[in-house]
Formats: structure tokens, C-alpha cells, sequence
């Protein structure tokens, strides 16, 4: 068993590092929030004041976090894990995170002689709650073999995504992509019924073609085709994941005019206040654009 640091202890975090301390590891936590913390404790973990003094006594200290922003500050500020760890520890990011924040953080504790690897997550807290989360890995093969037994214990599903970075890098993608398609379900699916057409139609005819996806067959059937927009997946979230994806996308010099109208929607969403609304909010925002409801009869 290992001496694990974990910081970040919200909705995804807080069950993740319980998952640790169900497997018998030492755990150390460290969060703004003191109610987070004190339940943790509460379970068998060991408070620590820094993110330093919890880098310091760990061999492994995970960060769950909300931005880049955040970690860049954790890893690398005042009192902060590079500050602490000890040559030979490793740092692992679970927030979900931007690419080159990553490898700027890798390069920083390479100098120090510690590895990092990257594994944000999939799926939703009830499988962090469960330990069953989809884990999209970057770093060197040796760093991820080591890191391995730490992951499995918070999630099933292990993708080895290639070099340090290349975690995110995944987690990104696939979340505009699957952002991309709430949005654009949401505009056909309203533009379909104020046409005059029926729900139940629609999706029989989708499903028997390309068009059929799983947002369609498994996302909206759960809450937004039931007029229910509580999270779930937060719009603020998948904004965030969308323009860390299109900045990526922006530095490598290319172009994506579909996820840069996919993002705009997201912000169009946040402004009208919806960014703690599940992310098929924007089903909500096209009904009222389209004075139609799209509403499944069971």
C-alpha cells in the first residue's frame, strides 16, 4: 500500500479518494473547503495544511481540480507540490486540465527528479462513487506502469493515450465532441417539432440511419427529453472542457468552425445563467427560441 496525497476533494474528487482509503491506502487531503476535508478524515484520511506538506510525506499526490489555472497554482505557487515532493515521488492530474499546463508542470518536476503523468476521467460521480470512471492516461510507459495500481482503484476503463499531455489532450477532444452533439440534437430536435413533426417520428427515423448517436439514445432520454436540466453534467463544465480543446486546436494552427459554434453556444448558455444547469440545458435554450417543448410522451 502507498502513501497517497490527494487534492481536490468536490463532487468527483471527494468519492475518488475515498476509493482510495477502501483499498487500504494512506491518504493525505488537502482542500480550501474544511467541511470536504473534515468528512474525509472523518473516513480515515490525515489533513495537511499545503499542498506542500502533503507533497512532501507522499509518494503519490493526485490533483482533482477544477481548470488549468488551478493546478498550474497548486503544482507550481507558493507552497505548492513542487515545493514539497521529494525527488523520485510522482504527481498525477485528474482534473480535467490543458495540455500544455501539463507539460509545463512535467518539465518542472522532471528537474526535480519526479515523474507526472496525466489521467483525467470519464463518465459521471455516481462511477467515481462507484470506482468504475474512465481513465485517459498520458506519460512515459514507465511512469503510467507505476501509476497503474493507484488508478485502478478509482476506475475501470484505463485508455493509455501516449506521451505526457496526451491525456488531456484526449479528455478534451472527446468532450467537444460530445458537447457538439448535445447542441446539435438539441437545434434538430426543435427545429423538427416546430416543423411539425413528432418526437417519437424523428427518433424512430434516426435510429434506423447515420444520424442516430448516443447523446440521442442514451443522454436525453435521461433528463432533457423529460424537461429535467438539474446536473449531471454542469454546462459551465463542458464550456470549460470546450475551450480548453479549441485552444488547443487554435495553437496548432488549425481549424474548427463546429466546435467554435459549439463553444459560443455553451457561452450563450452561461450568460443567460444556465452554467449550473445540466448541459442539455441547451435543449431549453432551443425550445424557447423555437416556442416548441421537446418532451418524450413517457
Amino acid at each position: 500500500m502507498a502513501n497517497v496525497g490527494f487534492i481536490g476533494l468536490g463532487i468527483m474528487g471527494a468519492p475518488m479518494a475515498a476509493n482510495l482509503l477502501k483499498k487500504g491506502h494512506s491518504v493525505r487531503v488537502f482542500d480550501i473547503d474544511a467541511g470536504a476535508v473534515a468528512r474525509l478524515v472523518a473516513l480515515g484520511a490525515v489533513a495537511s495544511d499545503t499542498p506542500a506538506s502533503l507533497a512532501a510525506a507522499s509518494a503519490f499526490t493526485i490533483t482533482m481540480l477544477p481548470d488549468a489555472p488551478d493546478v498550474e497554482r497548486v503544482a507550481l505557487g507558493p507552497d505548492g507540490i513542487l515545493a514539497g515532493i521529494a525527488p523520485g515521488a510522482m504527481m498525477i492530474d485528474m482534473s480535467t486540465s490543458a495540455p500544455a499546463t501539463t507539460r509545463k508542470i512535467g518539465a518542472a518536476l522532471a528537474a526535480k527528479g519526479c515523474a507526472m503523468v496525466d489521467s483525467p476521467v470519464g463518465k459521471t460521480a455516481d462511477h467515481a462513487v462507484t470506482g468504475t470512471l474512465t481513465l485517459m492516461v498520458g506519460g512515459e510507459p514507465e511512469a503510467i506502469a507505476r501509476a497503474r495500481p493507484i488508478l485502478d482503484c478509482m476506475g475501470t476503463d484505463f485508455f493509455a493515450c501516449g506521451a505526457l499531455g496526451n491525456g488531456h489532450a484526449m479528455k478534451a477532444t472527446n468532450n467537444l465532441l460530445a458537447t457538439t452533439l448535445v447542441a446539435v440534437n438539441a437545434e434538430i430536435l426543435a427545429a423538427g417539432i416546430k416543423a411539425g413533426l413528432a418526437l417519437e417520428t424523428m427518433t424512430s427515423v434516426m435510429q434506423k440511419t447515420m444520424a442516430w448517436n448516443s447523446q440521442l439514445a442514451v443522454a436525453f432520454p435521461l433528463r432533457p427529453l423529460k424537461g429535467d436540466f438539474a446536473p449531471g453534467f454542469m454546462l459551465r463544465l463542458a464550456h470549460k472542457d470546450c475551450r480548453i480543446a479549441m485552444q488547443m486546436i487554435d495553437a496548432m494552427g488549425l481549424d474548427a468552425p463546429i466546435g467554435r459554434a459549439t463553444l459560443a453556444a455553451c457561452q450563450d448558455g452561461l450568460d443567460k445563467g444556465f452554467g449550473a444547469n445540466d448541459v442539455g440545458v441547451l435543449v431549453k435554450m432551443r425550445e424557447e427560441k423555437a416556442g416548441v417543448k421537446v418532451r418524450s410522451a413517457s
